[in-house]
């Protein structure tokens, strides 16, 4: 084990984390998706990047980029 970086194995310690309340809100799949999916490090923001696993840093993505292409376009004045 001392071959892995101490930041990978903490990163999946499910103690420092909580679901993250971002994609809680926006995502109505939210609840089927797998438990380590939902979580992100509790020293964070809700960010995408604060996420445990790749699958909940993409999924958290395209919640933010449906989120910004849903918005009304801005109008040159």
């Amino acid at each position: 084990m001392e071959h892995i970086d101490p930041a990978v194995i903490n990163r999946f310690d499910t103690r420092s984390s909580r679901p993250c309340e971002f994609c809680r809100e926006l995502d109505p799949q939210f609840l089927m998706r797998r438990p380590l999916d939902q979580m992100v490090a509790t020293s964070r923001r809700p960010t995408a990047s604060a996420h445990l696993t790749e699958d909940g840093y993409v999924r958290h993505r395209m919640l933010e980029l449906r989120q910004i292409t849903s918005r009304a376009p801005l109008t040159a004045a």
